[in-house]
């Protein structure tokens, strides 16, 4: 059974740092067979390049849909379904989705946010499930509080990278925001895999 770590008001986490068996040798693999790219994302009134390079995968018709675009999901690949079994087995849920984020260096980074778009299941926003799988070099997960609810400067931190596995679940994405921030420290690339649950359209 996986270890849970309670956050207060429904919110929980599980971290395994050593999730996924021959780590490097499926990271190589997904990094040759992803068709990762740098996507242009709406942030108010300008069009921005993402940070990062990303490719969404899934079941037909579930769409996603983030900063003002509509993402049709591209099939699993092998590798993308080989994950998702062993998530199945290890947690008992059959993921429809996953997005990779390819961090290149450390100047690629993810901001502030939350997943918390209504499409995201089982039943958002109070009971939203999230696998992230990390791959390659470690990189600083960041969590905070969407508003203080009277705590001052709580925030958890992880290492993710090296096969590790977090899980958010519950009210995570309703209370919680979170980033991978930029680092002037030499790294070398991640990927990041999260597996959720969407509602087809």
């Amino acid at each position: 059974m996986l270890p849970v770590q309670s956050l207060g008001e429904g919110a929980w986490v599980t971290f395994v740092p050593d999730f996924i068996p021959n780590p490097e040798t499926v990271f190589r693999g997904l990094l040759e067979e992803l068709p990762l790219k740098v996507e242009t994302l709406r942030m108010g009134a300008r069009e921005v390049p993402t940070p990062r390079e990303t490719s969404w995968h899934g079941e037909p018709g579930c769409r996603y849909r983030y900063s003002g675009r509509d993402f049709e999901p591209q099939p699993f690949t092998p590798r993308l379904a080989e994950l998702r079994g062993l998530l199945k087995t290890a947690l008992g849920v059959d993921f429809n989705t996953v997005l990779a984020n390819h961090y290149r260096d450390g100047r690629d980074a993810m901001g502030w946010h939350a997943d918390d778009e209504p499409e995201l299941g089982p039943r958002a926003p109070d009971d939203v499930l999230i696998a992230s799988l990390s791959l390659g070099a470690a990189r600083r997960f960041v969590m905070k509080p969407k508003r203080a609810r009277g705590r001052t400067g709580e925030r958890w931190s992880w290492a993710l990278g090296g096969g590790s596995l977090l899980v958010m679940g519950g009210t995570c994405q309703r209370l919680y925001a979170h980033a991978v921030p930029r680092t002037a420290q030499p790294v070398g690339p991640r990927l990041n895999l999260t597996f959720r649950i969407v509602q087809p359209v």
